[in-house]
């Protein structure tokens, strides 16, 4: 009961102090007694997730776990999963922003082959960057002609370059994280939103087929799971029996196949019809 209320009043208040926050940095006058109110809110909140933590805390060393692994679970059964995997997708992304120049791949081991897939979708996200590069100054000219408090000025700012750097974050982790073909599985993976492991045993066909009409990031359907760019899939794998797909924020369901895009459908056909021991060429790993 404690943890569905900790949860439930952790969602409810903290858009409520963000939405707070952003009035008084943009130069909003508050009344005294909502400033003193908000404040007391966000405290006795605060308290609530404490005391909840301390006690799942406590309980999982109880139970023998040692302090990182009671951490831990404290942090998965606080935090609801779907707030944990979408820090997870800003945090693989940042790191895929830093690995970007540098030309290697995530996930890509000695031996292994690495599948693009980002080249359709590499000239669209770009352009979508630089346009909201020009919006974020134009807004901030526009801003600075209506003499906008300085505040306001830099929330709008902060949002813009945030946005930025989603968008550049989506398409470095398009590049760097690749599906992979290894002696042991086929990896098929969406950016830091997705990431599907298949064993090589399970891989009964492998074929090119093309379909125009994918639905989605990730979809699955009859057993069919699809993995499309820009609604498209041209590589289908069917298996000896099922896998667990993990969607993007979190829901399992099982798969019989699955459908993906590649830059080159017939390299990754190749390459997984190729025998394990006989393993393709790979990119420097990170």
């Amino acid at each position: 009961m404690l943890l569905r209320l900790s949860r439930a009043v952790l969602l409810a208040v903290f858009p409520a102090e963000l939405l707070l926050a952003v009035l008084l940095v943009s130069g909003v006058r508050m009344p005294g007694p909502v400033a003193v109110l908000a404040e007391s809110a966000v405290a006795a909140v605060l308290l609530l997730e404490l005391a909840t933590a301390w006690r799942l805390f406590t309980a999982s060393r109880r139970l023998g776990a040692d302090r990182r692994a009671a951490l831990r679970t404290c942090v998965r059964q606080l935090v609801p999963v779907q707030v944990r995997r979408i820090t997870s997708f800003e945090l693989r992304g940042l790191g895929a922003l830093l690995l970007w120049p540098t030309g290697r791949r995530n996930g890509v081991p000695p031996g292994a082959t690495d599948v693009p897939y980002a080249k359709e979708q590499f000239s669209t996200l770009l352009a979508l960057a630089s346009v909201m590069a020009v919006e974020a100054v134009a807004v901030e000219v526009l801003l600075q002609k209506l003499d906008a408090p300085a505040g306001l000025r830099a929330v709008f700012l902060v949002l813009d370059g945030y946005s930025l750097l989603a968008v550049l974050a989506v398409l470095a982790a398009r590049v760097t994280r690749p599906h992979v073909v290894s002696a042991g599985e086929l990896r098929v993976r969406s950016g830091a939103f997705f990431d599907l492991r298949i064993p090589r045993r399970l891989i009964a066909s492998v074929r090119t087929s093309r379909h125009y009409d994918e639905r989605g990031l990730v979809t699955v359907e009859d057993g069919w799971c699809a993995v499309p760019v820009s609604s498209q899939t041209n590589v289908t794998v069917e298996l000896t029996e099922p896998v667990t797909v993990v969607r993007p924020l979190g829901s399992r369901t099982k798969a019989t196949a699955v459908r993906f895009f590649a830059d080159d459908p017939g390299s990754a056909v190749e390459a997984l019809r190729r025998s394990p021991d006989r393993p393709g060429t790979s990119a420097r790993s990170a």
